[in-house]
């Protein structure tokens, strides 16, 4: 994964990327919802014996799908108020402690997001993210501006876009559902397409130890449009998550006996 839109390093990355199939995936979801539709699709099963440090909520689900064995990571409810650990805190802490335990060879950071109208998202719609960058990390200071920012590009998939006739867009994170006036300003500042609360820190943490990865979003609300942002997610959640679950499949079947640098 190369950073800051510097194409040339993810060329040279996918260049000396290893000419043998993939082998081992970590999907990161943020929400229960979205998780159990692929933990029953893939037949996974709960690691009851965890690889992750005890006490914390973090869910693994893993087992063999054709010739990939798949881990599916959910940060598991919060221990105090018993809801989804969403957000960009939870999402790097089990994506580094993921890369230590498993050793992926490519990360999918799956879910719902938020899409905008004016870009051409509709609800429903799937994208795969271009890169990915943060929205509500502002410092006004010469450098730190762009380090907030944090610009990171996913790994490249020209043939998987293709032959899934996927839709492409940006992707921008930040750590609140709801756009204040800042936030679209910096949204719109990135280019994004569709928003959400995880995958700019996903991204963060696998540019940091270089493993490549892609993100996979589907659009439970239009952002931009008239209905109130959490009505309409919890409205449309079910439904999306069948189309999120669907494409995922779709991905992970495509990606099954390739190397990185056919995809």
């Amino acid at each position: 994964m190369a950073s800051h839109g510097n194409k040339s390093e993810e060329e040279a990355a996918i260049s000396e990327a290893p000419n043998t199939p993939i082998s081992t995936i970590v999907i990161i979801i943020a929400m229960q919802t979205e998780a159990l539709p692929l933990v029953n699709r893939f037949q996974l099963t709960e690691d009851l014996d965890s690889v992750f440090p005890q006490g914390v909520p973090w869910v693994r689900y893993h087992g063999v799908y054709k010739d990939l064995n798949i881990n599916l990571i959910w940060p598991g409810k919060d221990s105090t108020l018993g809801v989804d650990s969403v957000g960009t805190i939870s999402a790097s802490l089990v994506t580094y402690a993921s890369i230590q335990a498993l050793k992926p060879d490519l990360i999918i950071n799956a879910g719902t997001a938020g899409g905008f109208k004016a870009k051409g998202a509709v609800v429903g719609d799937v994208f795969l993210a271009a890169d990915c960058a943060f929205h509500d990390r502002r410092i006004p200071i010469p450098v730190f501006d762009m380090y907030g920012v944090g610009l990171r590009q996913a790994h490249s998939t020209p043939n998987l876009v293709k032959e899934l006739n996927l839709k492409v867009g940006k992707l921008s994170t930040g750590d609140s559902l709801d756009m204040s006036p800042h936030d679209e300003s910096s949204i719109t500042a990135n280019d994004a397409t569709v928003k959400d609360m995880e995958g700019a820190a996903v991204a963060y943490v696998a540019d940091l130890l270089k493993v490549p990865a892609i993100f996979v979003k589907a659009v439970t609300d239009i952002v931009d449009g008239e209905k109130p942002t959490a009505e309409e997610f919890l409205q449309n959640l079910a439904a999306v998550t069948a189309a999120l679950d669907n494409t995922v499949t779709q991905v992970i079947d495509f990606i099954n006996g390739k190397c990185l640098s056919e995809l």
